[in-house]
């Protein structure tokens, strides 16, 4: 991806798709110093994402910036916001979890993150006269795709940084065509340690809670996407499903 620019905001949660963009932009493209942009929004695993995107800002040596918005946990409808229980997922279950995925979707989540990731890069332009590229860490859901994770989307969100903002530096979502499995076997290649990565949705309650729970949805994905990557998941889960399968 050839590009003159070298300053970038890499908006990260500590998800594994996220961090695995975060390690691509600065090992693989070459920026030299980027800046980690975390929400917290009231997300049920805030502390074990915050911990994960810190993480990744102190091993690449990248800026960190938290964002705090407490009004979008107030008006989200999503389960990532709530303290209800959720379904343990069967592998049956991801052949089409279309219903399931939807019940943790919280609403225009990614423009807002984006609105601010603009607002910062534009600022920064201001005072430093540089221009940032801002990077996501989407990637392929096919049909399954939240309205604002898909290709189109990304698109749309360029078209509105220009005629809206100052900001040169595009709006990127470098692994957006591939799959879980694809990140993962990605991921390994740049020295990322999965360990240090948390996609839970749940968390493991009060006494286990820097595990995943093993049995949400974000869970299932990411053994899925260990197992078809023939790599071990190296991940501590507080339960596994009884057809929980390994790699290797």
């Amino acid at each position: 991806m050839p590009n003159k620019m070298k300053n970038a905001i890499i908006i990260c949660s500590g998800g594994l798709d996220s961090v695995v963009t975060s390690y691509y932009v600065k090992n693989r493209l070459k920026y030299k110093k980027p800046i980690i942009l975390f929400f917290n929004y009231g997300q049920r695993t805030l502390e074990q994402e915050r911990k994960a995107s810190k993480k990744t800002a102190e091993r690449l040596n990248a800026d960190f910036i938290e964002i705090k918005l407490e009004e979008l946990k107030k008006i989200s409808t999503s389960m990532i916001n709530s303290d209800k229980k959720a379904k343990k997922i069967s592998r049956k279950e991801l052949r089409d979890s279309k219903k399931e995925s939807d019940k943790y979707y919280v609403p225009c989540r990614n423009t807002i993150f984006i609105i601010y990731a603009l607002s910062l890069a534009d600022s920064l332009k201001i005072k430093n006269k540089k221009d940032y590229n801002i990077f996501l860490g989407f990637k392929c859901e096919g049909k399954e795709s939240f309205p604002d994770t898909t290709i189109e989307f990304v698109k749309q969100m360029n078209k509105l940084r220009e005629i809206s903002t100052n900001v040169k530096g595009k709006i990127i979502a470098p692994l957006i065509k591939k799959d879980k499995e694809d990140i993962i076997i990605l991921g390994k290649s740049l020295g990322v340690n999965f360990k240090d990565t948390y996609s839970c949705y749940i968390g493991g309650g009060k006494r286990e809670k820097n595990k995943h729970c093993g049995v949400c949805l974000a869970c299932r994905l990411r053994q899925e996407g260990f197992y078809w990557a023939n790599i071990k998941d190296p991940t501590e889960y507080k339960e596994k499903a009884r057809d929980f399968r390994l790699a290797g």
